[in-house]
């Protein structure tokens, strides 16, 4: 232990590189200024499920009226962030480093978040991988093929998504307390990587995940003013896109953007949180909020259509840009028919969000960067983005945004069993490393086995008839779908014994206990070692 910070994790090899004194200094001064503050803001999420589990509802603030009426901006785009119109997102382990890098996006989301899996040695490796790209010493080697970075000039801009404000990172302490997993990737990246970036003309970008209100996103405004100060960098140095990816934020977008104005880079439309969280904030309230089966949520469900077209306004208002949401499709080539209808509804969605405004979009292979490109290509030109766009036609109200129940589709078998396989299949991989996962020719990650797992549980809550086989969706019923869908996978090359038991006990816990688990990833991270 030095100075209160002690290491619960195997410093394997090169971990001294990244896991410095000075680092771990910077790491436990973030610590030491902000975790009450965390910790607060978390207790204020249990303050306000308890009142929407009571009753209350969702709307716009009273008290931050005057900052949805003020004239402001946020600051001007950064270098490297004028332009995005296609952004590819994935894990930051090696090969996808160089992978992600090498894509023909304009911009890499190096995530240790949703599509990482956090272990100690994903982690910190994924730390070496970034300041490795950076210095031009990263390669690859599989299969006798080697990978390595195309020049400077043509490789996507790197924003890092840290994780969550709610989860901790256990193998670090200070003063006996674990630090925030927040406050743990954000500060390793940022010391040793700030000076790196503005080098090359950029800057330390990052995405902000699970952010439920804008006084979370002012905690991190005054982390990014810290930081800075601490390094001598000026304010506004960092830059960051907020994730619209819980219900509660998506009715404070304008306050949001305000509390980062120096920083902002903009909003994204994160759907497969978004549907999560729809169903956890409402768990408690029959079928006023339900949803049919995820994949028949589409992005023009009336609730939907209100969260985007408002998440474009309330950019484009502001100086900001809205990034559309995720294209998890994964071309497959040994099936060109299933590849050349899923490539059809991939153009579809690209299509309508730049028709509506967005200035780019997610997806999350490679062989897709082509497509997305093409179709803001054919919207933006030279221009990078449609800032100009004001959508002033755009009226969104607070019922809009909560008209669920408008949401068309139904809840079948077909529907349960992929939700039960999904979250199987996605679990045991997360336990056992990876945390973005091909199930199906689409790329899951925490987030759709959330929607997954939650979708079941509020199915067994609230009684609901199967439209196919007219069954009810009790618990007995999951536990036996369950045993089927295991004994099929139980047949694949993917099958690992340890790995499914464990999570088949996880998923039960999070989809069949009656007491909702409020992240998948709590109970999932314990375990871990």
């Amino acid at each position: 232990m030095t100075n209160g910070v002690e290491i619960h994790g195997p410093m394997s090899d090169r971990f001294d590189e990244i896991l410095t004194p000075e680092a771990l200094a910077f790491v436990a001064d973030l610590h030491r200024a902000f975790d009450g503050r965390r910790r607060d803001l978390l207790a204020a999420r249990q303050a306000r499920q308890a009142e929407l589990s009571a009753g209350g509802m969702l709307g716009f603030l009273p008290e931050t009226e005057e900052i949805r009426r003020g004239d402001w901006q946020v600051a001007p785009p950064a270098f490297g962030l004028e332009d995005r119109r296609v952004e590819i997102t994935g894990p930051v382990d090696r090969k996808m480093t160089i992978n992600a890098l090498n894509s023909g996006a304009k911009v890499w989301l190096a995530d240790f978040e949703d599509a990482n899996s956090p272990t100690w040695e994903n982690n910190v490796n994924g730390q070496l991988n970034l300041r490795s790209a950076l210095d031009r010493e990263i390669d690859f080697e599989s299969g006798g093929k080697t990978y390595a970075l195309r020049p400077d000039d043509e490789l996507a801009t790197i924003v890092v998504r840290p994780r969550g404000w709610h989860l901790d990172e256990k193998h670090l302490t200070v003063d006996g307390r674990p630090v925030s997993a927040s406050l743990f990737d954000f500060a390793l990246y940022f010391f040793h990587n700030a000076r790196r970036l503005l080098a090359k003309g950029k800057g330390p970008y990052f995405y902000l995940p699970k952010i439920e209100s804008h006084l979370e996103a002012r905690l991190w405004n005054d982390v990014f003013v810290a930081a800075q100060n601490t390094l001598g960098l000026p304010v506004g140095t960092v830059r960051a896109t907020v994730l619209i990816e819980t219900y509660p934020a998506a009715f404070e977008m304008e306050e949001i953007l305000y509390e980062l104005r120096d920083h902002s880079a903009g909003l994204n439309a994160g759907r497969w949180d978004y549907l999560f969280s729809v169903i956890k904030k409402f768990r408690t309230r029959g079928r006023e909020f339900l949803l049919p089966e995820r994949n028949t949520v589409t992005m023009t469900a009336p609730f939907m259509r209100a969260y985007t077209e408002l998440l474009v306004r309330t950019c484009h208002k502001r100086g900001a840009h809205a990034i559309g949401g995720m294209a998890a499709f994964i071309p497959s080539r040994r099936d060109p028919e299933v590849n050349a209808v899923a490539l059809e509804k991939v153009r579809a969605d690209k299509t309508r969000e730049s028709g509506d405004g967005f200035d780019g979009s997610w997806v999350a292979h490679p062989d897709l960067v082509p497509i997305c490109k093409e179709v803001f290509d054919g919207v933006l030109g030279d221009r990078p983005n449609q800032l100009d766009r004001l959508r002033e036609d755009v009226s969104v109200t607070a019922e809009d945004l909560l008209a669920v129940s408008k949401t068309p589709g139904e809840i079948t078998e077909t529907g349960l069993r992929n939700n039960v396989d999904v979250a199987l299949r996605y679990l045991a991989a997360w336990m056992g490393g990876s945390g973005a996962v091909a199930i199906h020719n689409l790329m899951e990650d925490a987030a759709t086995a959330e929607i997954s797992r939650s979708q079941i549980w509020q199915w067994i809550h609230n009684d609901i008839e199967l439209a196919d086989t007219h069954e009810v969706v009790t618990k007995e019923l999951v536990e036996r779908i369950i045993d089927e869908e295991l004994a099929k996978i139980r047949t694949e090359p993917v099958w690992d014994e340890a790995l499914f038991t464990q999570a088949t006990a996880l998923f039960k816990e999070v989809a069949l206990d009656d007491d909702f688990a409020e992240f998948l990833t709590l109970p999932a991270y314990s375990r871990m070692p």
